[in-house]
């Protein structure tokens, strides 16, 4: 056996979120750690999915949020997978921006100060 399939056997835990919600006032939810992550602000939920198979994300503002309590294996493993997380979206972010690079080719118009 792999450890790619180690690692799918292996159970990551859960969260539990507690938050208000507009219309239900006070929710308490637990999910597999894998459908909740918390980014710009917002903790996002899998919801569920749709008629076509995609899966509906709901975002709860932080400030809705009273608390979020995980059951992981080692603490350390979670800070290395946000950690990863993290550098995974920085990198797909620094994919998508055409800013700098060795592609660039710099051009002088004469409308901008010269520099010396």
């Amino acid at each position: 056996m792999s450890s790619e399939t180690l690692e799918l056997e292996r159970d990551i835990g859960q969260a539990t979120i507690v938050y208000e919600d507009p219309e239900d006032g006070t929710v308490e939810r637990t999910v597999e750690n894998e459908q909740i992550v918390y980014f710009q602000d917002h903790w996002l939920l899998k919801a569920g999915e749709d008629s076509e198979g995609n899966d509906v994300v709901r975002r709860i503002p932080d400030h809705k949020v009273y608390y979020v309590e995980r059951s992981v294996e080692k603490f350390e493993e979670e800070i290395k997978t946000i950690r990863n997380q993290v550098q995974s979206f920085a990198d797909d972010i620094r994919g998508k921006l055409p800013i700098g690079g060795e592609d660039e080719e710099e051009t002088d118009d004469g409308d901008g100060p010269e520099r010396l």
